[in-house]
């Protein structure tokens, strides 16, 4: 067996699980505002508003913050890479150090711009990317 396949898939485990419960929890806070983009047309759901107007109403900015933190954060590319990584562990095809040190240093930074938030987790799951490496450079 591959020793790096354990790591790899913890690793990938915890974007999963970072970017679908980011997801799911906005679609239950957010419900009124994620149904809403279906009502108003979705490619009006999220209007960029290029006019340069300071003045936005409040449903507006609360309807941008859902968007922004949910289907326009980094959930769903977090989610996928989670995936991709399972994907790979599965074949025995290594992954990349600089992949979990980019991963380990953006959810440092997130986590500490925003506390508390399950930021560091990601950080866990970048060093098991870097471990992986490390023993498959190894061996």
């Amino acid at each position: 067996m591959n020793a790096t396949k354990p790591l790899l898939r913890w690793a990938s485990g915890i974007m999963v699980a970072l970017g679908v419960g980011h997801l799911v929890i906005l679609t239950v806070t957010g419900w009124e505002h994620v149904g809403g983009w279906a009502d108003r047309g979705l490619w009006a759901a999220v209007p960029l508003e290029l006019s340069g107007s300071a003045v936005k109403t409040a449903a507006s900015l609360q309807n941008a913050v859902t968007f922004w933190a949910g289907l326009g954060s980094f959930a769903v590319p977090l989610a996928l890479l989670g995936a991709l990584i399972w994907r790979l562990a599965g074949r025995g095809v290594p992954v990349p150090a600089w992949l979990g040190w980019g991963l380990a240093v953006w959810c440092v930074f997130g986590g500490v711009l925003l506390v508390p938030s399950p930021y560091f987790a990601g950080t866990v799951a970048g060093l098991l990317v870097v471990l992986a490496a490390r023993k498959q450079d190894r061996a």
